[in-house]
């Protein structure tokens, strides 16, 4: 069963002004699903996992290029990015010749920042680059594409689409996750993720990084699953896995790359000194953290200690993913000070700053009870929301909104 992702209509507008349209994205999140199904009947596919067209790709790119044709998708060309020096004498010769250059190349790829090292020195000017992530509830539940925005008319407008769901459900969904491949067929869930784990690991991370110990990886990323919706301290991963605390760094990096974690950043301004500057971690698929941190099932994620942790960390994917899904630039921080004051979330835009809470209960109590911290940023701050159980958009007070999680 195909679910359709929102992110195709960015990816078919882009076609009509870009020469190339790329999307990135953490492995099986349905990049060249999406892609092969939204396709033209003549564009032809490839993929370099394909050894015989890697090879040829490597070797002979003039060649590689005049076997498969165009309008062409390639599939994990990170593993060949040499090719993308032949692929732009291409558009550029079709720009010179005057001809439609528009739309000629779909790549995808699952290791990011490979990739746009490559783009930024062969395409720039000439990609349209998109994020994926696992399927967001509103693509699971089929709602219309809406942007995440906490202003009260938009967030009125999602409401109208959502599904009112109890704690239990909401568990349910953060247990299982959004890879496509599980929420579309009866496939098992620890199978799925340990086959998926195994292959990030022994392919991705052992190309990536020259990774020499994979155990210790793999120790890296439970650590990691373990302390999502918390600070990112290096120094703190570097001991309790036994690495120096460059490599946690590194590894770091690659796990953001490769769209496995978002790395929230702190809101900062000169205005203030006492501000942190330590960024906050979050899984982009709560079913995988939830696997590596070895949760049986949904109900014991529920009542157990992590259980704020993975609320607000499904909170947060779920809104990265809006942004993804509309192709923009993700605009989001948090707040924290040296007295501990701290906001889940702020959207800052123009002159003005909205402030978002997330708690898991019905109706929190005192939950804006930092929102008057902000004022010192001399910026017009809006009503803030909490994102919460609550069963309707209603007021705590004139200027905090209880806001259903169902919204997301």
């Amino acid at each position: 069963m195909y679910i359709t992702r929102h992110l195709k209509k960015q990816i078919l507008d882009a076609s009509r002004y870009y020469p190339v349209v790329m999307v990135c994205g953490q492995r099986q999140v349905g990049k060249s699903t999406m892609l092969n199904h939204i396709k033209e009947s003549n564009r032809r596919y490839v993929t370099l996992d394909d050894g015989n067209a890697r090879r040829l790709a490597i070797n002979d790119p003039a060649l590689f290029f005049e076997t498969y044709g165009y309008p062409l998708l390639i599939d994990e060309f990170q593993r060949v990015p040499t090719i993308l020096l032949e692929m732009k004498r291409i558009v550029d010769e079709k720009a010179l010749e005057g001809t439609d250059n528009n739309g000629m190349f779909w790549l995808t790829g699952s290791q990011k920042f490979q990739m746009m090292q490559g783009v930024s020195e062969s395409l720039a000017g000439r990609a349209a680059i998109f994020d994926m992530a696992s399927l967001s509830k509103s693509e699971l539940e089929e709602r219309p594409a809406l942007l995440f925005h906490p202003d009260l008319d938009s967030i009125r407008e999602r409401l109208k689409y959502a599904k009112p769901k109890n704690i239990h459900q909401v568990y349910e969904d953060i247990f299982r996750g959004g890879m496509p491949k599980l929420c579309s067929t009866d496939l098992d869930r620890d199978r799925f993720y340990m086959d998926y784990i195994n292959t990030y690991i022994e392919r991705d991370i052992r190309e990536l990084a020259q990774v020499g110990k994979l155990n210790e990886f793999y120790d890296f990323l439970v650590f990691m699953a373990a302390r999502t919706g918390q600070e990112l301290k290096y120094d703190e991963i570097a001991n309790a896995i036994g690495i120096s605390a460059p490599t946690a760094k590194a590894w770091v990096t690659i796990l953001e790359r490769s769209g496995v974690i978002f790395i929230l950043r702190p809101y900062y301004s000169n205005i203030t000194k006492r501000l942190v500057k330590t960024p906050k971690v979050y899984f982009m698929d709560t079913g995988l953290a939830a696997y590596l941190c070895r949760w049986p099932n949904a109900a014991t994620l529920e009542s157990g200690a992590m259980d704020g942790a993975f609320f607000e960390t499904y909170v947060v994917s779920e809104i990265v993913k809006s942004y993804y899904n509309a192709g923009k630039p993700v605009d989001l921080f948090y707040y924290r000070d040296i007295d501990k004051k701290e906001i889940d979330l702020l959207v800052v835009e123009g002159g003005k700053m909205y402030p978002i809470e997330i708690k898991k209960g019905k109706e929190p109590s005192k939950p804006d009870k930092n929102f008057g911290v902000l004022r010192q940023f001399k910026l017009d701050v809006q009503p803030g929301i909490i994102l919460c159980m609550s069963d309707e958009l209603i007021p705590y007070n004139r200027e905090t909104w209880y806001c259903p999680v169902s919204v997301l």
